[in-house]
């Protein structure tokens, strides 16, 4: 399969990685290449339209697939086919406060929300939703005279329901949870994904009003409030009813409110913050809707029901004579603007072709038509066009980028609802009342949508585009976002067990070594994410959300050294920018990083300082999504310690898979680590459920840090001995932990250390020695900082340890 690419361009092959994510993700029986997915998407879009002009429609679809305005993942999957799936990437669903039936507002219950987002996930959609409407914990239950356990509880529920749920097309489940900023657990959902394992099914996100920022920076407290009324103890310890009915369940600083939320989000990359009021105030339906959350990657607003019906366009295609080395380059503004159009009337049938998951979300979606016409692409557009994305001049360029979508979405949009009708709730008045996106367009648009109506309440959202990107961009830069590295190795383990890698290279990069350049001495323009200050990420999203009806999924990466006090600064930076929401990563030892490249990698020549180094490659710390089918090879281990209680015996098992280790070869990595049935008395339960959050940290590369976690664990039940310690004079004296779920830990360390066959101090035989006699009693004194005894006195003047005989500090 050839690529045609702009003038005076040469055609570039296909790119292994683009073939094996089309095999993977999009071709169907019988298709070969992209032409037949083409063919097939053509044909199911155009279906919907009059006969007399269907034949017509879907060449003019084919035809604008090929010039690179294609569907989103679930379009290009599975339109066309005899699959039950939806053609709709993400929806939101309101979750009420009760557990079955509808709630007082019609909201439907906990299990009932829950039955409703399985159903959705199962046919290929993700789901956001928000849970500010169920009741603190600590809330009256009348009906059932007890305490409410609040929304986290719940949260738990939904984030194993998606676990469990196989998504349509194999396409994993993805979540998005909201709690307000005012919800009395706002704290407790804050800090929960700090803990490793939990939510993993879910991004989770902040919902903010302008009146918390403004007390942030005024200084003042901030109330936590909630419709339910709290419990007895909850009163005792001053709950109070104000005025509008709405209970007062405590009352923080908000600038502390606020810093938990920034610590969070500077060491583990969530929460996300949505700006509500900017969400409402530009809203376009504001008349007749309220939105409180977003689909699971933040590009799109939506009220209860509410879908994201998305497809980008491949901006690299409109780009002419690539980085000027054959003629100036240029956009070709008119060829987009036409896509634009085509893609718009495309979309809008989509929402008549798919198949919908519930009759609500059809009903929402038929009154609305909510469309999101996107781009792909527009960090390499900018290197091909020689503009600096990180510099006012780039900034301009998709700015213009932007404003020609918006304007050309608009039009056809009208010229839609002049044949075939307005959106069913649409009110001119409401439409474009002030302060709307819709009033800020260009005033012969208004005029147009006053007299004839729109057929498409929203238009326009810049969505992330990861797999679209990679199978029919050859692996441009996603979305609104420069590219993260010019090449990199990909490893594959192939079906018959043997492995294979190869080169997957970005497409500006590739482009312009195709042409003649030398990519050892790339040009300024060249600038990938982490060669560009934060402030630079969120200035592009200032400059481009203007133009966007919806919102902007973009990641703003932040070195791992970056203040902390300038991080807090970027999300003030943002809602002052009329921005709807923001979401960061910083790379650190907690999280890893999400994609790193080799250290080796050749780096651009460039007029700028020299970015830091990229961390070498780390196996044990890339993200394994799941665990691999069938057997894995596997060690199980006899464990004996001491306690105060006696003598303790169990089996620990742990699981390996080999993994690349960066220089062609493998290492065995721990992904799992289970204790057999039938030894799991009552006093041992945790070590199950330990179990299992060392295989959720070993799978999300935070393993070491779990266990180094584990190994702080102490409890008031007195020293637990486990292993021996040898001392500077080789004598091995007993090793002390604090407790039974800190030994356990030592001895999975241990377990690790002999499978990796690494040298070790601390010795931990599979039998024992015998428990000396005489261990003293529990806590019998200070801890030992050589052994872990608590056993320390003071002898002769000086802090002598009664176990190992260590000798510290005199005087």
């Amino acid at each position: 399969m050839q690529r045609e690419t702009t003038d005076l361009a040469p055609s570039l092959s296909t790119q292994p990685i683009s073939m094996d994510v089309l095999k993977e993700k999009y071709f169907k029986d019988g298709e070969s290449d992209v032409e037949d997915l083409f063919r097939r998407v053509a044909r199911a879009l155009a279906s919907v339209e009059r006969e007399d002009i269907r034949e017509a429609m879907q060449a003019r679809f084919l035809d604008n697939l090929r010039a690179g305005a294609i569907g989103a993942g679930r379009i290009m999957s599975a339109a066309g086919t005899d699959i039950q799936a939806t053609l709709i990437n993400c929806f939101v669903q309101p979750v009420g406060d009760c557990i079955q039936g509808v709630d007082d507002a019609g909201y439907p219950g906990i299990y009932e929300a829950l039955r409703e987002a399985a159903e959705t996930m199962r046919r290929g959609g993700g789901v956001g939703y928000d849970f500010s409407r169920i009741r603190p914990r600590g809330a009256m239950v009348k009906g059932t005279a007890s305490m409410a356990s609040g929304p986290c509880s719940y949260i738990n529920v939904f984030d194993q329901s998606c676990s469990t749920v196989e998504s349509a097309g194999a396409r994993r489940g993805a979540q998005m949870g909201v709690l307000r900023i005012d919800h009395p657990d706002v704290l407790d959902f804050i800090t929960a994904k700090r803990t490793p394992g939990r939510w993993n099914n879910f991004n989770v996100s902040v919902g903010v009003p302008d009146a918390f920022m403004q007390a942030v920076e005024q200084d003042r407290e901030w109330e936590l409030v909630h419709s339910a009324a709290p419990g007895a103890e909850l009163l005792k310890e001053g709950a109070r009813q104000r005025a509008d009915g709405q209970w007062i369940y405590r009352t923080v600083r908000a600038r502390e409110l606020w810093d938990t939320i920034m610590k969070s989000a500077y060491d583990f990359a969530e929460p996300g913050i949505l700006f509500l009021d900017q969400i409402n105030t530009d809203n376009n339906l504001h008349y007749t809707e309220t939105i409180q959350a977003t689909n699971p990657c933040g590009e799109q607003p939506l009220p209860p029901y509410g879908c994201c019906d998305l497809g980008p366009i491949i901006l690299t295609r409109f780009v002419r004579n690539p980085f000027g080395l054959h003629g100036e380059a240029s956009f070709d503004f008119d060829a987009f603007e036409q896509a634009v159009a085509t893609q718009v009337r495309a979309l809008d049938n989509v929402l008549d072709v798919t198949f919908w998951p519930l009759p609500q979300q059809q009903a929402e979606a038929a009154a609305k038509r909510r469309i999101g016409v996107g781009f792909t692409g527009m960090g390499n557009t900018l290197a091909m066009l020689c503009k600096r994305y990180d510099r006012q001049d780039g900034r301009d360029m998709a700015v213009k980028i932007a404003e020609r979508m918006r304007n050309a979405a608009y039009r056809a949009s009208v010229e839609l609802a002049k044949e075939k009708g307005a959106f069913p709730k649409f009110q001119a008045d409401g439409y474009l009342a002030k302060g709307t996106f819709a009033s800020r367009l260009p005033e012969d648009i208004q005029k147009q949508i006053r007299k004839h109506g729109i057929r498409n309440s929203h238009l326009l959202s810049i969505a992330p585009t990861g797999t679209v990107s990679l199978a029919f961009a050859d692996n441009a830069s996603n979305g609104i976002e420069p590219p993260f590295s010019w090449t990199y190795t990909r490893r594959k383990r192939e079906a018959d067990g043997s492995k294979s890698e190869y080169v997957v290279e970005d497409y500006a990069w590739r482009l312009y070594k195709t042409l003649g350049g030398d990519v050892n001495q790339l040009p300024a323009y060249f600038v990938s994410a982490m060669d560009m200050a934060a402030a630079d990420h969120v200035a592009m999203m200032e400059a481009v959300q203007p133009y966007v009806d919806t919102a902007i999924s973009k990641t703003v990466n932040v070195p791992e050294d970056y203040p902390y006090d300038d991080f807090k600064g970027l999300y003030m930076q943002a809602w002052h920018s009329g921005l709807k929401g923001l979401a960061t990563y910083r790379p650190n030892s907690i999280l890893g990083a999400v994609l790193e490249v080799p250290a080796a990698e050749a780096k651009p020549a460039k007029s700028e300082p020299a970015p830091e180094p990229v961390q070498p490659f780390d196996p044990m710390r890339v993200v394994i999504e799941s665990r691999p089918k069938g057997g894995l090879s596997a060690v199980a281990e006899k464990i004996e310690y001491w306690t105060q209680e006696g003598h303790k015996r169990l089996y620990l098992i742990v699981s390996f898979l080999p993994v690349p280790d960066g220089h062609g070869g493998t290492v065995d990595r721990a992904i799992e680590f289970f204790m057999p049935v039938g030894q799991s008395s009552e006093s041992q339960q945790w070590i199950t459920s330990s179990m299992r959050l060392l295989s959720l940290a070993a799978r999300g590369g935070f393993l070491e840090r779990a266990l180094s976690d584990m190994r702080k664990v102490a409890w008031d039940r007195g020293p637990v001995r486990l292993g021996t310690y040898q001392r500077a004079d080789g004598a091995q004296v007993p090793l002390w932990h604090d407790s039974e779920v800190a030994a356990v830990a030592y001895a999975v360390q241990n377990i690790l250390a002999r499978r990796a066959e690494a040298p070790q101090q601390q010795v931990l035989p599979l039998d024992e020695p015998d428990m000396p006699a005489g261990m003293p009693p529990a806590m019998a004194g200070k801890k030992c900082q050589e052994c872990g005894a608590h056993a320390v006195i003071r002898k002769d003047g000086c802090d002598y340890c009664t176990q190992c005989g260590a000798l510290g500090s005199c005087g």
